[in-house]
């Protein structure tokens, strides 16, 4: 569903991406997970065609985003990091305008906008103005622009930033629940979200891949790599030894 192939990024001298290469399948949660400045973004960024790669493409959905980059916007739901919402709108007010910009009229928007407010349990706040919204509901309205023209799958950078626990509880649910019709890739710096969130593990450290595959396959790999590891490792675990593997196995970042 997601096939990114050989993506390079430069920006002068500076290399944000470097040969990244991984794949998504459909119906499948796959998570990005790196450190801050690991080049998570701009990845996200080139996938929504938003940013024009120095090298390398990606195909969603079968459509190349260099060559289909118009059908690609069409098949993708995406939230950025900050939600792009407008203060000054009603949530309803604003849902209908984004639903209305996507191509959608009559009764399918109506149908449309009645599965977000239920699926993103946005029917307590959906006569309010965003700017009187929480972050948390803030998050949830973000999620349903991004889902309000059924996309097969959904682009979701750093979507559970600076919830408090129950609302990352609940983005996290809602992920889980829409990854049964739909192919999701997250990115986050946060090794929890991807331990309880994700089928599959993407590592990018300074614009590269690290390791990709599950939890177990990613043990595997440090195993076969020569690091020790416990019987039964956490993602933390993992994540020390193939980033800062002359840690010795200690915990901590």
């Amino acid at each position: 569903m997601i096939d990114v192939r050989s993506l390079t990024m430069r920006y002068g001298n500076y290399v944000a991406l470097s040969n990244v290469s991984f794949r998504a399948n459909e119906r499948e949660v796959l998570g990005l997970l790196g450190p801050n400045g690991a080049g998570k973004t701009t990845a996200m960024r080139i996938l929504t065609t938003y940013l024009y790669p120095s090298s390398g493409t990606a195909k969603i959905d079968g459509l190349d985003i260099l060559e289909n980059s118009e059908k690609v916007r069409r098949c993708i739901g995406y939230l950025p990091e900050t939600a792009p919402l407008y203060p000054d709108m009603q949530t309803e007010e604003y849902l209908t305008f984004v639903g209305s910009a996507r191509g959608l009229q009559g009764q399918k928007l109506t149908e449309r906008l009645r599965w977000v407010r239920e699926a993103c349990n946005l029917e307590s706040v959906w006569k309010h103005l965003i700017s009187e919204l929480s972050k948390g509901f803030r998050q949830r309205v973000g999620l349903a622009q991004a889902l309000i023209h059924d996309p097969k799958v959904l682009i979701l950078d750093e979507p559970t930033s600076g919830l408090d626990p129950l609302q990352i509880i609940g983005i996290r649910e809602l992920i889980r629940n829409l990854a049964k019709e739909k192919t999701i890739i997250f990115s986050t710096h946060i090794l929890q979200e991807v331990e309880a969130a994700a089928d599959r593990i993407v590592i990018i450290n300074e614009g590269k891949i690290v390791s990709q595959g599950t939890q177990s396959e990613l043990a595997s790999e440090v195993r076969l790599r020569g690091s020790e590891l416990k019987s039964n490792p956490s993602l933390e675990d993992i994540f020390i030894a193939l980033l800062l593997p002359n840690r010795g196995g200690k915990t901590g970042i």
